[in-house]
């Protein structure tokens, strides 16, 4: 029979199993007494039935436990140490009736051992003969005789019973050890899961922030440098304001970046409110801005969606609708919601159409993960407008 699934299991049975040691050393210690305390027969026979007695112990020491705790113990050789067990427990048994006492130690091991089958065939062996044997020896009377039996048909009868719940015991035991397992197992491949699932999300969180500003501003410092290439025969005056807008998008870039290993709030918010840090985007991208409602403060995950998503929306008009259109971004604050919006008269696109990276479906992740919704309503040849819905909380009238 399996007494384990893994380490947990063996140790479960390891550490049940000393109460069964504890068990049969008090069974062995009771018989003992019995046999020698006893009044009939003499001392000579007592002696030699309690001697009988005494290698039961190495034996179930040095070959029964093992075998008891085999996984499962081999039939073939739990039956030769049954054998000798029962070998040296009948004769003590038929010289001395207390010896019977021993079958309290010796019928669990036969459940543990042996099918059940065989087992049944070695309790009724184990029950009966000594029995059968006394009477033969000793010609009791028949009174005698007939309570001895009956004590023998009862106890046989229990032992099947207890045979029976420690087959129990140990299938339960089995069972429990192996859902332990089991557990343990899913217990780790969830944690293997969670924390693969969470670099993948820091992962996808590390992207949108990079692409929202580090690859945002290395995209604006090319076109500025290719401007700068061009005007540096003819407009010079021009070239150098490109120079200076280069500078600052560098240094803007160069603050986003350390505000990415500080893990704190992007550089434009950096000590002001969101309608501060969008006029000074829409200043860089030579949009016009429109704030509406009472401007308050917020907590800092509507407004990083919000600055992000406009930083987005402005890089795509900039890429789509071409240096010329006109751009307008729009700021609204109602009571439970904060709205921006961005709106070009550009070429436009077919929204429909699945892009690549991360720019739309990264504006898209930001607003869901705040409980916010995007819209991008664009028509190929009538502009495009990006909008940004994301819940705050409502202003309180004072009383």
């Amino acid at each position: 029979m399996n007494k384990s699934a893994g380490a947990t299991g063996a140790y479960t049975w390891d550490r049940s199993f000393r109460l069964w040691d504890t068990y049969f050393a008090l069974i062995w210690l009771a018989t003992l007494a019995f046999v020698l305390g006893t009044g009939h027969p003499g001392w000579p026979v007592r002696i030699t039935a309690a001697a009988l007695l005494v290698p039961l112990i190495p034996l179930f020491v040095w070959v029964g436990r093992p075998l008891l705790k085999g996984d499962p113990p081999p039939e073939r050789q739990a039956l030769g140490y049954l054998v000798a067990m029962t070998a040296l427990f009948l004769p003590s048994a038929i010289l001395v009736g207390e010896t019977r006492l021993m079958t309290f130690a010796l019928v669990p091991q036969c459940f543990m051992t042996l099918r059940m089958r065989w087992a049944i065939t070695t309790v009724a062996v184990i029950n009966l003969a000594p029995v059968v044997g006394w009477a033969l020896l000793w010609w009791p009377s028949d009174q005698d005789v007939f309570f001895n039996g009956l004590f023998a048909v009862v106890t046989l009868i229990f032992s099947v019973a207890v045979g029976s719940w420690v087959i129990r015991i140990i299938e339960q035991s089995q069972e429990r050890a192996e859902l332990i397992a089991e557990l343990d197992a899913s217990r780790h491949e969830i944690s293997r899961l969670s924390a693969a699932h969470g670099a993948v999300t820091e992962r996808e969180r590390m992207a949108r922030e990079i692409h929202d500003t580090l690859a945002q501003g290395f995209t604006s410092l090319l076109m500025l440098i290719q401007a700068v290439e061009a005007e540096l025969d003819h407009d010079l005056p021009q070239a150098r304001r490109h120079l200076a807008l280069m500078d600052e998008t560098a240094r803007q870039n160069l603050a986003e970046a350390r505000a990415l290993v500080a893990g704190g709030a992007p550089a434009d918010l950096d000590g002001t409110s969101l309608p501060g840090a969008l006029r000074r985007l829409a200043a860089r991208h030579q949009a016009m801005l429109d704030v509406t409602g009472p401007v308050r403060p917020l907590p800092a995950g509507p407004e990083v969606v919000a600055l992000r998503s406009c930083q987005e929306a402005l890089a795509n008009a900039r890429k789509h609708a071409g240096s010329s259109a006109v751009v307008g971004i729009e700021l609204a604050y109602a009571e439970d919601t904060l709205t921006v919006s961005v709106r070009d008269d550009g070429c436009g696109f077919d929204p429909d159409v699945p892009g690549d990276g991360y720019g739309l479906a990264g504006l898209r992740a930001r607003a869901v993960e705040v409980g916010g919704t995007a819209r991008i309503s664009s028509t190929p040849g009538d502009g495009t407008t990006v909008t940004v819905s994301l819940p705050v909380s409502p202003v309180r009238s004072s009383s």
